[in-house]
């Protein structure tokens, strides 16, 4: 009796698994969740220095005929191309690097980069920008650069279009680093050419337990400009905006701050770059 029910379980195992589709996912095309899907209180990672994982980071490896390469570093790299957005199919099965896709999470997958590492992802039709966790592999199909999960799409805005034009920066930034003079205290060239350093002060785009973190939106010759812009500025943000002259007068700083939080400094700073202010520079001072 017992063998009887233990071949009718196979019997039955074997015939439910012939109506499943051939790939592991349960569905055979991807969509976005059913309805409108409020995110506004999910918030994006805060990006860290991360170093290649154990898994997902075989080197090349082969998908659909195609060999592709990883890369040793990720630092760096800038890049600019097509993204796509991925959702409902792969939700709640293995990345890669073996974490969980969730749709609502804001991740990504690439091709070559190292796994786990984190990027901002700039959507060049409106500005609209996301900070992300790359820990899947993709797209492989199409010429596309980076696939964003659905709550990444969605905060940049081109869920309908279902591709965007898109930059992508890997951590740490480019305009939230400076450099290593103004490490040892020496003034450098900010993205315009502007000075932004001052002897003896240090600082960093990386965070610190215990930083306080500041924005400088411009470092301006003309004291006058100076001034209008921090008037400006009082209005727009809910922040100290203060004016510091250096280099006995010749330059005039306008910097806000200070923020107790990196996420704070970071969600103005995106704010204030989408807006009138693309070159405002994040700060870190220990």
């Amino acid at each position: 009796m017992l063998v009887r029910k233990l071949w009718l379980c196979l019997l039955v195992a074997i015939l439910a698994g012939c109506g499943q589709p051939s790939s592991r996912y349960q569905l055979t095309q991807d969509m976005g969740p059913g309805g409108v899907v409020d995110l506004s209180h999910v918030e994006e990672p805060v990006p860290a220095l991360t170093s290649p994982g154990r898994r997902g980071n075989k080197s090349p490896y082969t998908v659909l005929g195609n060999s592709y390469e990883v890369m040793a570093s990720g630092r760096g790299y800038v890049e600019e191309g097509v993204a796509s957005w991925y959702g409902k199919k792969f939700h709640g099965y293995q990345t890669s690097n073996g974490e969980i896709y969730n749709m609502y999470r804001f991740t990504a997958a690439h091709k070559s980069l190292p796994l786990p590492i984190y990027a901002r992802v700039t959507n060049q039709a409106n500005g609209r920008q996301v900070i992300v966790r790359i820990n899947d592999r993709g797209p492989f199909h199409g010429g596309r650069l980076i696939d964003l999960s659905y709550a990444a799409a969605k905060k940049l805005g081109f869920l309908a279009n279902g591709t965007a034009h898109v930059k992508v920066e890997t951590y740490p930034f480019a305009d939230t680093v400076l450099s290593e003079q103004r490490l040892a205290g020496q003034p450098a060239s900010g993205p315009t050419g502007q000075q932004v350093g001052g002897q003896g002060e240090q600082y960093t785009g990386a965070t610190h337990s215990g930083s306080v973190y500041f924005l400088q939106v411009g470092a301006f010759a003309n004291e006058s400009a100076a001034r209008r812009t921090v008037r400006q500025l009082d209005t727009l943000v809910d922040a100290p905006v203060f004016l510091q002259a250096v280099d006995g007068g010749s330059i005039h700083r306008v910097r806000i701050g200070p923020f107790e939080q990196y996420q704070t400094a970071t969600q103005v700073q995106r704010t204030l770059k989408s807006g009138s202010y693309p070159d405002t520079v994040l700060l870190s001072k220990p």
